[in-house]
Formats: structure tokens, sequence, C-alpha cells
């Protein structure tokens, strides 16, 4: 179908504002009258709080308050968008290296460090829980108490929650070889180049948030329960977000600014430097067993897989992390029997959050690498071997869910051949793929608005968050294909819950398809009122909105609506509106003196149904690859036997730089309009990020001969592995 806008790379929407330093972030803005917040930290994992002497820091000139846990009396408020389990402060004791003990408020931000400098804090230090094997064990403490917990099944041990998942007789299935191995992934920081920046500003009865937060309406709820305020009188103000990657998805120190703005009747802002934000959230690491077996012609006859997800002190959003990137844990194969159980363990360190890719690349590492050790044993192509396996189009591979959305042979093919996977290399040199999916968003309420004005220019108004996506400038294309109205005389609205309507989030790919319906419907609904005003079909809408309103002017105001209700009985509270499928292939050199890797050329080819902005897909397969090669080569958070963080901040956490991206980047992609978003689209955001890791980790074994089954692939990681190789040979 030919589309005037839609399919075309159409200047981002706010871009020149982003890279000339002119967009103002949540760090931008000033409220008069604003006192500043300090955390205080302890330096350990878990203390007993003994006491907090708060004299020498009442003392500082300008210093208004300090605030701590003995200044609030039960029951204590708690959070979190999954389990209620947070305080706003510690209470007691520390559960995680960074725990803030006490925040001091001050007329200055230097008044409020030397506050919080002044402020001395007794404790004891207590044994933490730190690793998998130590949170499996009976024997250590307690991260929560069990008190806490309610009826939870396992409120007296170190397991939060754990699933259960998969088809088929596992015992019973005939494999023609057996592969069983481990793997891990490691804790990782988002990293976003915009560091968190919070303020709490009271008006009368009106609380008001200032954060870059993904979803302003779980906020916006979230502090109105604190306050015991009616949503009214609560709002969020989110600038759009300089990246989040998933780690600014749900509360973190707003809470408790909002509480001691309420008690002082004044505007309190924190902001954290880069290096405090690794103490605030990160990515969850994992550790997977898995057992497969494989037919004599490279057929899956069965995965067994145990996975212990090794989350922080508190749950935030990762029992949801760990229940969707589990139940799909399998790949996108169709096999014929598959057993999974998932366990999410408390541990005394920086809670997590939500990451891009929400859980697959931990499973994705171990499924992926079992089937290319099977085909280089079964002497199979690792490219036929995924051939063999993929569903086609409109067959069943998860038993209770859509079946196969889209031709991800055709994914496959275009991966192979960009990256001439049947071409000689040379020494040194290994080529690796690997498929991953994704589900996405199985519940949805989005809502939006267009408002088309008198002079035929348009105001869109919507709740979700753009990050740097580009969802204003998708949904700007939307209005103005269906509207005829030029992108730049479109103004779109997002980021203030007192204005824009209601969206239920911005996360899992899912803003195009589900938001994206929502304009599509809203800019039809004004389509409507505009045919049914017009005497003529080929009146512009400036004619006929002339015509409607005269000189008294006015405006067509149009309602769109996208929802996905929550579904009984399914696993995962509802069935996915898409699956995002994408196919990574990279051709890597190893230096065997060093264990260096160099990327030459990386390709990745997703299926998106429908590119409303084919610059767009580009961008998010090229950010969302070179995020991943972090987590494939360096990025890795250390913690010691005490649960201290090693290396927070940007000199002792490595993330890629220019110098590390490969020497060629190369983003395809499948097109056939057949995702659930309007014209055909479906999610694409997260699908360059899915599989690198695993992709890399296959290339790597193709180069050296040798099996790495843990990230990142350090050089030492490697010039270790080979050494060790070298030693048994």
């Amino acid at each position: 179908m030919s589309y005037s806008v839609i399919g075309s790379s159409v200047n981002r929407v706010g871009g020149r504002d982003r890279v000339t330093g002119r967009q103002v972030y949540s760090a931008d803005v000033s409220v008069a009258g604003t006192l500043h917040a300090k955390l205080v930290r302890v330096p350990c994992a878990r203390a007993r709080i003994v006491s907090i002497d708060k004299t020498g820091a009442l003392g500082v000139p300008g210093v208004r308050m300090v605030f701590s846990g003995e200044d609030l009396e039960p029951p204590y408020f708690r959070y979190g968008p999954v389990f209620a389990d947070k305080p706003i402060i510690a209470i007691g004791e520390t559960k995680y290296d960074g725990d803030p003990v006490a925040v001091v408020v001050a007329e200055t931000v230097d008044a409020a460090e030397a506050g919080a400098r002044a402020v001395e804090v007794q404790y004891e230090e207590l044994p933490a829980v730190v690793t998998i094997d130590q949170a499996l064990d009976p024997g250590m403490p307690l991260v929560q108490d069990p008190d806490t917990r309610g009826d939870s099944p396992f409120r007296d041990t170190n397991t939060l929650k754990e699933w259960r998942f998969g088809w088929g007789d596992v015992e019973t299935a005939s494999a023609d070889l057996v592969i069983e191995n481990e793997y891990s992934f490691p804790m990782i920081s988002q990293f976003a180049m915009e560091p968190f920046a919070f303020t709490a500003a009271p008006d009368h009865d009106v609380m008001t948030i200032y954060t870059s937060i993904q979803i302003p309406t779980k906020m916006q709820k979230t502090i109105a329960d604190l306050l015991g305020k009616p949503l009214s009188k609560v709002r969020v103000v989110a600038p759009d977000p300089g990246g989040a990657f998933g780690g600014k998805q749900h509360p973190k120190f707003e809470p408790v600014l909002a509480y001691i703005a309420e008690k002082l009747q004044r505007p309190v802002r924190l902001e954290l430097t880069l290096a405090e934000s690794f103490y605030a959230v990160r990515r969850t690491s994992a550790r997977v067993r898995v057992r497969s077996g494989f037919t004599r012609d490279g057929k899956v006859a069965f995965h067994d897989v145990n996975a212990d997800w090794l989350i922080g002190a508190y749950a935030d959003i990762t029992p949801r992390i760990v229940e969707k990137g589990s139940y799909a844990g399998g790949g996108p194969y169709v096999i014929p029997a598959v057993r999974i159980l998932s366990r999410a363990l408390l541990s005394h360190t920086t809670p997590p959050s939500a990451f891009r890719g929400f859980g697959v690349p931990q499973m994705n590492l171990a499924i992926e690498s079992q089937l290319d050790i099977a085909a280089k044993k079964l002497n199979i192509d690792p490219m036929e071997m995924r051939l063999r396996n993929i569903p086609r189009k409109g067959q069943n591979f998860l038993p209770d869910d859509p079946a196969c959305d889209g031709h991800w042979d055709q994914v496959i093919a275009r991966a192979a051949e960009n990256i001439g996977w049947n071409t000689p290399k040379e020494s040194n040199r290994g080529r690796g793929m690997a498929l991953g999916i994704k589900m996405s968003a199985t519940t949805a309420a989005s809502y939006s608005v267009v408002r088309l004005h008198a002079d035929g220019s348009a105001t869109l108004l919507c709740g979700t968050s753009d990050m740097g996506q580009g969802a204003r400038t998708v949904y700007a294309q939307i209005v103005s294909e269906e509207l005829g109205v030029p992108i730049e005389r479109i103004h779109v609205v997002m980021g203030d819950t007192s204005t824009v309507p209601f969206d239920l989030q911005t996360t899992a790919s899912r803003s195009t398809v589900y938001m994206g319906r929502a304009v599509y419907a809203a800019s039809q609904d004004v389509k409507r009122q505009l045919q049914e005003a017009s005497s003529q079909g080929s009146d512009s809408n400036e004619e006929i909105l002339k015509s409607l309103f005269g000189k008294v002017s006015g405006e067509i105001i149009g309602v769109g609506t996208a929802r996905a209700e929550k579904r009984d009985g399914h696993p995962l509270g509802g069935h996915t509106a898409f699956y995002e499928l994408v196919c990574t292939a990279v051709e890597i050199e190893v230096d065997r003196e060093t264990g260096g890797v160099t990327i030459h050329k990386l390709v990745t080819a997703g299926d998106v149904g429908k590119a409303l902005n084919p610059q767009h897909v580009h961008m998010q397969d090229d950010g969302a690859a070179v995020m991943g090669i972090g987590h494939a080569l360096m990025e890795h958070l250390i913690y010691d036997e005490r649960g201290r963080l090693r290396n927070a901040g940007a000199l002792d956490y490595r993330i890629p730089t220019t110098k590390d991206t490969p020497g060629k980047m190369v983003s395809v992609f499948v097109e056939n309009e057949d995702g659930p978003g309007p014209y055909g689209a479906k999610g694409c955001a997260e699908s360059g990020l899915l599989a690198i890791g695993t992709a890399i980790a296959n290339a790597v074994a193709d180069a050296t001969g040798v099996r790495i089954r843990e990230l990142p692939l350090t050089p030492e990681t490697i010039w270790s592995a080979l050494q060790e190789a070298g030693d048994r040979s």
C-alpha cells in the first residue's frame, strides 16, 4: 500500500533540541523556593542502624531537616510495582550498599552536602547475601522480614517467587544427543546518560513531582497512596528522559522527597551523581542450567531449564521480568517438550528493575548456545539448525499462545545474506548467529486526544514517554497521514499527567502498537467529524473548519483508545500482542595473544511488520546492538564478599565507546504489514539487544574452538580459556 508519510524517514521531532542541548530534562526544572537534599549512606551492604546523631548536621547553616527511618511510625508505607515491599527509607537495617539511612535537606546543595557529612551513624555490620549460592543457602540470613512477605509460601526463605512453565514430557522425550551446561549472565547498569533528578513541589493541596519517569501514571498512583491524596491531587511532570532503558520505569527516591516536601510545605530536590545512579538500579543477573535433547537430523527434542535470577533487596518489576523472560525461554522454536523452573532470589544488592530485553538475554545465552553446541556435534550448519526448528507463519510453538505471526525464516535469510554466512573467513575470525524472541505487553490501556485547530494545525496529547525512541515522530506521522496536516504543524504533548490522557506504560516495545492505535483512532475520529461537516468531499480541512466555526472559531477534538484486557488463567495474564523476533549475526576476530575481540561486522535482522519510520528502526537496532556489546564483552557490576559495589561510576565501569563499535553495522528488516499496530506495524525497540551476547559468544567459539559460557567475554576471560584449552590439549 502507498502512503504519503508513513514509511518515510522524516526527521525526528525534537531531535535538534536533543543534539544542541536545548532540550529541558528533569534536572533543568527550577521551582522557586526549592530545598536541596543529600542522601546519607553507610559503607556496607547490610547493617543494623544503632543510632543516628543529627546534631552536627542540624548545626550546619541552611540545614532545615535531617530525615530518617526513626521519624516514621508504623505501619510503614511500602511501595513497588509488583510487591509493595520497599520503604521510603531504611528502617532499622540497611538492605544493600547505598541504601539511604537519612536525608539531609537544606537551602543550598553545599549546605546539604555539608550536613550529610556531619550526620553520625552508628551501625553494626551484619552478614550479607551477595551470590546465588548464598541466596539458596537456608543457613544464610533472610533479606526481607517474613512479616512483610504476607502469605507467600517462600516467606521464610530468600526465594521471592518461583515459576514453572512448559509442555510435553521431558522425562520420556526421545533424543539422539543430550547436552547439559550452565551459563552465567552478569549484573549490569542501565547507564543512562541522564542521571536521576527529582523534585517534589507541594502547592496547597496538590503535590507535583518532576522526574524523568517512564511511566508517569504509576508514579502518580504511588505518590497518591503515600500521601493519602486522590489521583487528581497528584501531578507528575516527566520531561523526555535522556535515556532510560527500563531503569526509569518505576519510583526511586520520589516517594521520600514527596513525604518530606509535604511535611515542610517546600519544594525539595534531589539530583544523583552518575556514580550514585549505580546504587539506585541495575539489571538482574542469572545462572541458567539447561539440559537439551536433539534428534540426529537437528530437531530440538526437549529443553529442561533451571534458572536462578539474583534480584536485589526489593522486588521492583523483577517478578514480571523473570516470568516473561522464562515463559518463552525455550526460544522461537517448535519443541515437543519444554520444562522451565525459574526462581527470583533476594540478595543484599542494589534493587533491580527492567532493562531493555526484559529477561530475554539471560535465557537466550543458554538456549542459543545449546543450539550451536549441538549443531557442531551433529555436523549441521548453525543457520540450517535454526531453519529446521523455526515455526512457519501460523504454526503454534507456544501451546496456549498466538501462533508464529511472521515469516521468521526470511529474517534468518536476511541476516545470513548480509553477514556473508557461507563465504570464506580469514584466520582467527569467527561468525556467530543467534535468534531472539520477546513477547510484547499482554495488557494495555492507551488513550489519545487529537485537536484539529481552526487554522488546520493539530495538537496531539498522549501519555507515552519519548526516551529517544522517537515516539513523538511516529505519532506525528500517523496524524499527518490520516489528516493531511504537515508534520511541522503538529505539536505533540507528553509527560504531564494534568494534561495528557492515561497510558498504562512506556515499556515492552509496545508504544507504536498500542498508543499508535489510539492515535490512529483519534485521528479517524477527527476525520469522521470533518467528513460529517463537509458539504463537498473535496473540501480542504481549512475550508471545512471555516465553514463549521465561522468567525467564532473552534476546534475538532478526536479521542482514541486501545486496550488489551487481562485474561484470567493465562500464566502472563494475557496473550502477547505480537512477537518481537530478531536474528543477530556477527563476524569477529580474536587476538589469541591478548584475548581481545574485534567486531568486524554486525547484522541485526528483525520482523517489524511495517517500518513506520525506517531510519528510526535502523537507529533502534544499532543503539540496542551497541548496548548489547556492552554486556557481551565488558560490562558487569562487581560486588565484594561484603556486598559492597566496587565499580560504580564511569571510570571503573566500562561501557562501549566509538572504539568498541563494529567496523560495519547493518540493520535490515522484514516488512509484511502483518502486525497488530497501525499499518501492520510491530514493536522493535528491544530486538537489537536480545541475542547479541549469544551471537558474539557463538562467534568466539567458532573462531577459537573454545566455548565460554559466561558473559562478559572480557579479554582476560577469553585468554584464560585459551590457555586452559591449550593445557588440556
